[in-house]
Order: C-alpha cells, then structure tokens, then sequence
C-alpha cells in the first residue's frame, strides 16, 4: 500500500471553508451598506436635477405658469408652459413626485420634490424660486 502526498487533507479543506465563510459574514453588511449609500447619492442627484430643471423651466416660462413633473419609463419630464425638460431617472428609482407649495399669492413660489426608490428610504428636499 503507498502513501500519497498529493493533494489537500480533510482538515486543511474544511479550515479553508471556514475561512471564507467568516470573511463573507464580515464582508457581506459592509458591501450592502455600501449599495445603499449608492442607492442614495443617486436619488438625491435625481432629485438636485429635478429641482433644477424647475427651477430653469419657472425661469424661462412667460405665461407664469408654475412647474410640474411627470415620471415614467426611467425619466422625469418637468414642464411649464412650452418648457419641457427630461431628467433621466435609471433604476433603482420608483418614484419621483413634485410638489408645488404655495404659501401666499405675493411670497416666491416653493417645490419640493421626492424621490424613492427600491429598498430604500424615500429622499425629499425642497426648493425656493427667486421670484
């Protein structure tokens, strides 16, 4: 009978499997945290995009006719009067809304606009006009 030197032994197979077993639980929270801090950088420029495209679509509008948004098929049409503008709003964005918030008829017009999306925490932020 001849003793083989190749190859691995049961117990050097078993400490590499758990091994990676340990480094996969410590790796694995982190790399989720990581997605959703992506996940939120990308909806909050979807949403600083669309509060732009507000606020140049408020400015250039003559009839004064206040902002709107319309989300669909992975982008944002933001429109008032003949200004239209399209923001692209790629996955994982559910959702985009806009809000006009009218305080007084005299006080600068007021959108908010929010923006959520999947496995995540729903992003708002406001914007003021200058008018």
């Amino acid at each position: 009978m001849q003793n083989s030197t190749e190859g691995f032994t049961l117990i050097e197979l078993l400490l590499a499997i758990g091994i990676i077993s340990i480094l996969a639980t410590v790796l694995l929270p982190n790399l989720l945290q990581v997605r959703q801090k992506t996940n939120d950088v990308a909806a909050d420029a979807v949403g600083r995009q669309v509060l732009n495209a507000m606020a140049a679509t408020e400015a250039s509008n003559i009839a004064g006719t206040l902002p709107s948004c319309l989300y669909g098929n992975a982008e944002v049409s933001v429109s008032a009067g003949s200004e239209i503008i399209n923001v692209k709003a790629p996955l994982p964005l559910t959702d985009v809304s806009c809000e006009n918030i009218l305080s007084s008829p005299t006080a600068p017009a007021q959108y908010k606009v929010s923006v959520s999306y999947k496995g995540g925490t729903a992003m708002s932020k406001a914007y003021s006009s200058s008018k």
